[in-house]
């Protein structure tokens, strides 16, 4: 028996540009035949009539989503050693494809995506607005004032835009089959990839699995200096600006966190965890505030 995936984007309130379905099927269309692994793409509705909102099939995937140690800690310190050398590699291997070897030349505008990332995230930040957050003005400040600098130096590439453990199937053999959640991929600077990984990693070590995925925590999961040597080793991208980067992922993902906070609190989103997430971010605030400051 075939079975398919039916992919739609989440109900209630959405942030704008969030959940793009026409984007993900496109940008997993064009990887299909590279080194990067994904589903294979079935269909796509634009019809919103149908189910509310445009949507696409593609194969299912036999594998597992690791959120947490708890998860990862009964398969050994050695595969999962394994397993996450195998998400940096990815990672890395993504970075190396040629956007318009694959047809992605324009998924994106790659001049100026660092300054209009930190724009982006304010203003999505706002459309959550619920409560005063004087550490992300000054986190945005500080980001603000060097992004057109940093922007000046990147070199454009595919960035996935929330690559993590939990975004990938991952084998019996350990083997990653699949990379998902695509609808926030564009042309920019690979390195925001990178640095958005690590941060969750930080933020796992902050709050504490409840609120978010912890994978990162289990014994064998290469280190936050291991996971820059082996990905630096693989690739010529600039790290040099590392801080930079990870304070821009702090940004990014208190704008995610906070709208999930505005839907939890409008009482369209439920579940174990949600009435914890507008607490994980302000160390996550003062994370980026921290390393905007990294040498």
């Amino acid at each position: 028996m075939t079975s398919w995936i039916l992919r739609r984007p989440p109900l209630g309130h959405v942030l704008a540009t969030a959940h793009d379905m026409g984007r993900e099927y496109r940008v997993m269309s064009a990887l299909a035949d590279t080194a990067v692994p994904v589903p294979r793409m079935i269909g796509f509705c634009h019809d919103t009539a149908v189910l509310g909102s445009e949507f696409y099939v593609m194969e299912s995937v036999e594998g597992t989503q690791y959120r947490t140690a708890a998860e990862l800690e009964p398969l050994g310190a050695q595969r999962v050693r394994a397993i996450s050398t195998a998400l940096v590699d990815t990672l890395a291997d993504l970075h190396e494809v040629e956007p318009a070897a694959v047809g992605l030349d324009d998924v994106g505008r790659a001049r100026g995506f660092l300054t209009r990332q930190v724009t982006r995230w304010r203003k999505q930040l706002d459309a959550s607005y619920c409560r005063d957050l004087p550490a992300a003005d000054e986190l945005h400040a500080a980001l603000a004032a060097r992004a057109p600098e940093v922007d000046a130096a990147a070199r454009p590439g595919i960035v996935h835009g929330d690559f993590r453990l939990d975004n990938v199937l991952v084998d019996n053999d350990d083997r990653l089959r699949a990379v998902l959640d695509w609808e926030m991929a564009t042309l920019g600077d690979p390195v925001t990839d990178l640095a958005l990984m690590l941060l969750y990693a930080r933020l796992a070590h902050l709050v504490g699995s409840e609120v978010v995925a912890d994978a990162s925590n289990a014994a064998g999961f290469l280190t936050e200096s291991e996971i820059i040597a082996r990905y630096d080793a693989r690739s010529d991208r600039d790290l040099s600006d590392l801080g930079f980067y990870l304070g821009l992922a702090a940004f990014k993902l208190a704008a995610i966190l906070e709208g999930i906070h505005y839907r939890y609190l409008d009482g369209q989103t439920v579940g174990p965890g949600f009435d914890r997430i507008g607490e994980a971010i302000h160390p996550l605030l003062d994370a980026g505030l921290a390393a905007v400051t990294e040498p």
